[in-house]
This record gives C-alpha cells, structure tokens and sequence, in this order.
C-alpha cells in the first residue's frame, strides 16, 4: 500500500542557546516541537533550568498536546527538562537509545511515562522514524520526517558525524531530502572541512540547512555562505512550516 504523505509539519525551537524572538529564553541545548505528522513530538528537552517550560508559555504552546517525547543523547543539556515536563505531561512514550542508563529509565517511569529503548532504525508514527543507535563513543538517535516536499532530518548534537546520518536517513527513506536541521557538531572542525560538508550536502541537492545549537557560529557562516537564501537561521522561537519552505 504505497501512501504519499500529505502532512506538512510544523517545528517550532523551544529551547537553544542561540536566539531567534525576543520574549524566550535561551541556555545551552536543543529542544524542538513537531506538530502535523499526527502525533505531537517534543524532541529533546534541553537543560534542568525551567527554560524549556518558560518557553513553552512563550511559544503559545501547551505541554498537554505532546503525545511523545523523543530524547537524542543522554547528555544533560539534550535530556535535563523531562523532569520538569514530565510534572505537567506523564503517561506517554518516551523514545530514547537503549544504551541509556536503567538509573534514567527508571526515573521517567517513576515520573510515570514510558521509557522506549530504541537500538535499530525503526518507524516512530506515521512518517516518521528514528535512525536507530548511531556512533561509538556518544551513543545517538536523529530522526526522519517524511513531508510532502521531501525528508526533514533532525538531530540533537549529530555526535556520530552529521554526514553519516544524513546517509542513514536516505537509506532508510530514500526520497530527495527538504531540509537537515539541529547541532551539527562541527564546533571544532576546520572551515575548510566544514565547507567541504555544505557543498556536499547542497551537491546532494539538500535543499535547506539549518545548523543550530552545537554547531559553532563559523559552521553557521559557512553553511550560510554555501546555501544562500536556503540557510534557514534558528534559535529560540524560530518557527518553520514545510508548507512554506
């Protein structure tokens, strides 16, 4: 049964530590609202600072509609403010890579949610999947949003380089990609390595980039440089609609 999707989705940036709308508050870390592939998907969670909360005051957006929280990595500044949602939203999935420790399992069903481990890629809800495990020494999930104009693909920090899971994302859905989004992680690479990633990405006919959190202001620079008027700038309150893009 070969279905083309017809969701357009909504992200909206709930917690980074660069800028975009004055009114939110912005601390070390990455979260993202998905909303339109029918489930609501709160991506990562930020830091244990009550910014991501704060922030969802200011987005108009309501902690009750999430239907699932889907967490990247274990690090603090990706997994810190699921205490604090989890206070106002229990009872749902919370997707994370299976290598996480029971001590952080058990406290999110203590919290009453659900943890799910994932190891392999697998299909999350309609359109979308994760990328499964990926990398060696930080162990990451980047997911994969199938949309009518072609595949957004998101990631908390892209730890296991962000080139392998644009890879693994195609091998899963091999369909043109829209847009790659999130901390890119190339803080410390070289300019020259950085640019020769964007060209690539835009010879890949990538069409949007939109490196944000980790992924240092030259990475920024470069990628806007290389895709032009297609280098969507994030930040807190930054919100895209594939519909427009």
């Amino acid at each position: 049964s070969f279905h083309t999707p017809t969701k357009e989705i909504t992200l909206t940036i709930l917690y980074d530590n660069y800028k975009y709308e004055e009114g939110f508050k912005n601390s070390w870390g990455f979260s993202c609202l998905i909303e339109g592939t029918g489930q609501t998907i709160l991506f990562d969670t930020g830091g244990n600072d009550g910014n991501l909360m704060y922030n969802f005051k200011a987005a108009g957006k309501d902690p009750q509609d999430v239907d699932m929280i889907i967490l990247s990595h274990i690090h603090s500044d990706h997994t810190g403010g699921i205490a604090e949602f989890l206070e106002s939203k229990t009872g749902i999935d919370v997707y994370m890579p299976q290598s996480f420790p029971e001590e952080f399992k058990k406290g999110i069903e203590n919290q009453g949610a659900r943890p799910v481990l994932v190891s392999d890629a697998v299909k999350i809800t309609d359109n979308v999947w994760s990328t499964g495990e990926m990398g060696r020494e930080i162990i990451e999930q980047s997911l994969v949003i199938q949309t009518p104009k072609g595949l957004v693909i998101i990631t908390g920090c892209a730890h296991p380089g962000i080139e392998n899971i644009v890879a693994k994302a195609v091998e899963i859905k091999d369909e043109p990609v829209l847009m790659v989004m999130g901390g890119f992680h190339l803080l410390r690479t070289g300019t020259d390595a950085v640019e020769l990633i964007a060209r690539e990405f835009k010879d890949k006919h990538i069409q949007y980039a939109a490196p944000t959190h980790c992924s240092g202001d030259g990475t920024r620079r470069v990628f806007q440089e290389v895709f032009g008027e297609r280098y969507l700038k994030l930040g807190t309150g930054k919100v895209i609609q594939t519909a427009k893009l």
